[in-house]
């Protein structure tokens, strides 16, 4: 079974983590939430818009083999945590390696720091500048590039999870959940 982290950090915008997490789930895939000790010594994080969210682990627990993707779902705050974290930072490269790394809406601005943001990338429009880095496109809901994937904004959360789904689980799993879902759009 593909398995999938995603960390949170507070201030991460809830839709996207949501959204990301649901559409894995469905399409078979194991999702692991983690926390970042060094912010908080509890598991509960705090999302940008006041929903919080039960973490499964601690991002010092993340052994990097034991997964086959490292997501990061957007929000300002919980981006730039992310972006400062040195394990957060680590599991980025080590990922980018061997793995698979994805960001979206503002958390670009992460894998950048890292040094692992792929040639070409989308991001949130607003998060863009900030972010500095040749390659936006701007016109395109998911970018795949090599070992990166990024997406747009709470809008594509789904579309990006489906295209998750369509990468490590097959074309297959991903029409099945868009069906059930419902989703003609992505």
């Amino acid at each position: 079974m593909a398995s999938v982290l995603i960390p949170l950090a507070k201030g991460f915008e809830e839709l996207e983590a949501v959204a990301l997490i649901d559409v894995m789930r469905r399409g078979g895939i194991e999702v692991r939430v983690a926390y970042l000790e060094d912010e908080m010594q509890s598991d509960l994080v705090l999302g940008a818009n006041g929903i919080t969210i039960k973490a499964d682990t601690s991002i010092k627990n993340v052994i990097s083999d034991d997964f086959d993707m490292m997501v990061l779902p957007g929000g300002w705050g919980g981006t730039y945590a992310l972006a400062e974290n040195a394990r957060v930072q680590e599991l980025l490269r080590e990922f980018k390696e061997k793995k698979i790394v994805g960001a979206m809406c503002a958390a670009p601005f992460a894998l950048k720091q890292a040094g692992v943001l792929g040639e070409r990338y989308t991001a949130y429009p607003g998060a863009v500048e900030e972010i500095d880095h040749p390659g936006y496109v701007a016109d395109e809901k998911v970018v795949e590039d090599g070992n990166v994937m990024t997406s747009q904004g709470p809008g594509t959360a789904v579309c990006f999870g489906l295209a998750i789904v369509k990468r490590l689980v097959g074309e297959e799993s991903m029409q099945a959940v868009k069906e059930g879902m419902l989703l003609g759009y992505c």
